[in-house]
């Protein structure tokens, strides 16, 4: 399939336009545990001025500020920066291109991002526009999730659908890039002209009450997976749920499960 900005992009809107309402309670389980790390490898601490990009709900600007920094998230989903404005009325919260940035050059001390960069058409502009607006020194980080042959959330999902379903059922444009090792984060970081940067893989676990409940977070709080999930036979789907409850017993963890969850995490700096 050829490759298309601009599909890619009315794809990834249309898809969290519809999974803002659900997001927070669903898929937010799986990447809220990365945001520590993230403000961390950015040394984001007091005074700072902090954008957030691809803010969502605005749980990475909240926990900024937290810190004593002084967020502004950016998102170009409005049913996004609408929950993150009624859940976090005190940050600033606007809806714009992470591509084309809307602020002057150096107005950040940091720029971070929670699984946003690998949703953009080219993650190099956008790393391009996040070094632009950050201040001489200051540091950039962004996590992407690691390849799903590695990833078990991912693996229970898409093992369950192989045997069951078809994996090429969706009919999705193909992703801008693919940020699933800490050699692909590095790429595009020195690609964008950051210095002194790393990457590294970050484990963390997904809480869930049921097993029933990763389906459900990968279905109404993602877009790409959603569009795998929602493209099956319905007649299918019982044998699918049904396969992610059998191989995700070793999961199993007093009441519910803890799936583990791996992404990358890579940061660098603007000299």
């Amino acid at each position: 399939m050829t490759f298309d900005p601009q599909a890619v992009r009315a794809f990834e809107h249309a898809g969290w336009q519809e999974a803002a309402s659900h997001y927070t309670q669903t898929f937010a389980r799986a990447t809220a545990g990365f945001i520590g790390a993230l403000l961390d490898a950015a040394r984001i601490g007091a005074g700072m001025h902090v954008l957030d990009l691809a803010c969502g709900p605005g749980l990475v600007a909240a926990r900024a500020a937290a810190r004593g920094a002084v967020p502004l998230g950016l998102d170009f989903s409005s049913a996004m920066t609408a929950l993150a404005h009624a859940r976090h009325p005190g940050i600033r919260f606007e809806e714009g291109d992470a591509e084309a940035l809307p602020f002057a050059e150096g107005s950040f001390d940091a720029v971070v991002a929670n699984f946003g960069i690998h949703h953009v058409p080219d993650p190099v502009q956008a790393l391009c526009e996040a070094r632009r607006v950050l201040r001489p020194g200051g540091s950039a980080a962004f996590t992407s999730w690691a390849a799903p042959a590695e990833n078990p959330a991912w693996k229970l999902l898409f093992d369950a659908i192989t045997e069951h379903g078809d994996m090429s059922a969706a009919k999705a444009p193909p992703p801008g890039g693919s940020l699933r090792q800490p050699e692909d984060l590095l790429r595009v970081l020195e690609a964008a002209g950051f210095t002194q940067t790393q990457a590294r893989r970050v484990r963390r676990e997904w809480r869930l009450a049921t097993a029933g409940d990763l389906l459900e977070g990968f279905r109404r709080g993602t877009v790409r997976t959603a569009a795998l999930i929602g493209a099956q036979p319905q007649s299918a789907l019982p044998a699918i749920a049904a396969a992610i409850a059998r191989t995700a017993a070793p999961y199993r963890c007093g009441n519910g499960f803890a799936v583990p969850t791996i992404a990358i995490l890579g940061s660098g700096t603007r000299l």
